[in-house]
């Protein structure tokens, strides 16, 4: 399961900060997904909620707060920007689901609406990042 790996990353991610930080306790955690990743963010959150049974006391009652940026895609051709939602409509399903796994996988499937090249860039919306952890010291 695609979203329980991601999940299980996160929170061995935020356990090295509080290794890393000499933190006793998280109180909060700052999730941001990249639209590209097509994560169920219903799954996710569950597999977060699952994983935090188990753990230590330092991600006990830890707020888990996530959210989704939405992808800017530029073409290095004419400079045109477009967002995720604007490929998705010439995708099929196979393809949609290639990018849900490896985002990278875009360049194959993709090309700009405007001038039709293939030569692009993600400037945002990729990935799973921590962009916050609270704790005590």
């Amino acid at each position: 399961m695609h979203e329980w790996a991601l999940a299980e990353s996160i929170l061995t991610a935020a356990l090295e900060a509080v290794e890393k930080e000499k933190l006793k306790k998280i109180s909060l955690i700052n999730i941001c997904i990249g639209e590209l990743q097509q994560i169920e963010q219903d799954l996710f959150e569950f597999s977060i909620n699952e994983i935090l049974k188990t753990q230590n006391k330092k991600l006990k009652n830890v707020e888990i707060k996530i959210e989704t940026e939405k992808s800017t895609l530029r073409c290095k051709s004419c400079d045109n920007k477009w967002t995720f939602d604007d490929m998705k409509k010439k995708l099929n399903d196979d393809e949609s689901e290639a990018i849900h796994f490896l985002p990278e996988v875009a360049f194959v499937h993709a090309r700009c609406p405007k001038c039709g090249s293939p030569d692009f860039e993600i400037i945002s919306g990729r990935g799973v990042k921590i962009t916050a952890i609270k704790g005590e010291k």
